[in-house]
């Protein structure tokens, strides 16, 4: 049987794909490439319709790498989906305390989970980092309201969480909110290879060396 073996070869024909999904749209190059990685992060083309992406995601996501800014993720699997030889470049770190046991106590004590206590054990230090969800809606919850009640603002959200409990409602407020931009979807699609995927098509922009 013969098929494409090598990475980049892969990589480019999946895009080729994609590209005709994406016509129409009015999107610029920038917006192309977010949108085409995160398709071909899940492998499917409906993302064209539901993804929503701030004017000014692309930009401040940018100027947050550029000057190490930190990542904050809900779960591993988000940091795991990172380039980190991409990342490395920029200075910053890639935060996630979710295993952590103190955690584990924290959101045991306080009936709640631990992807929110993290988040809320991050406090401030989320101001002017780039935060990154990919699958719990309280994490998302939480980081809006502390953007919201305690006025601690990340440069970008990217709240990707997947589900039928809370994920589209956590992300139909991330795309009203008025004082983060974001990247997100609408309803119950998500997860955390399509937040990674945000990160690293954002990262590509800058630099392409994988």
């Amino acid at each position: 049987m013969d098929f494409i073996k090598q990475p980049m070869d892969i990589e480019n024909k999946s895009m080729e794909i994609i590209a005709p999904h994406l016509a129409g749209l009015g999107l610029g190059e920038a917006e192309t490439k977010v949108y085409s990685r995160m398709i071909h992060a899940s492998g499917d083309v409906d993302y064209a319709q539901v993804i929503r992406l701030h004017p000014k995601a692309i930009e401040a996501t940018q100027e947050a790498l550029k000057r190490g800014a930190n990542i904050y993720t809900d779960v591993e699997m988000v940091r795991t989906g990172i380039n980190k030889k991409a990342f490395g470049r920029y200075g910053g770190k890639i935060e996630c305390r979710v295993a952590d046991p103190e955690i584990a106590e924290m959101a045991k004590r306080e009936g709640i989970t631990r992807s929110m206590a993290a988040m809320r054990t991050f406090g401030k230090a989320l101001k002017g980092s780039i935060v990154a969800i990919g699958n719990a809606p309280t994490a998302l919850f939480e980081v809006l309201r502390l953007a919201q009640e305690e006025n601690i603002l990340p440069a970008v959200i990217v709240g990707i969480p997947v589900g039928f409990v809370g994920a589209a409602d956590s992300k139909k407020l991330l795309a009203e909110n008025t004082l983060v931009p974001y990247v997100t979807v609408e309803g119950t699609k998500g997860g955390s290879p399509i937040a990674a995927s945000v990160i690293n098509a954002i990262m590509y922009l800058l630099d392409n060396r994988r």
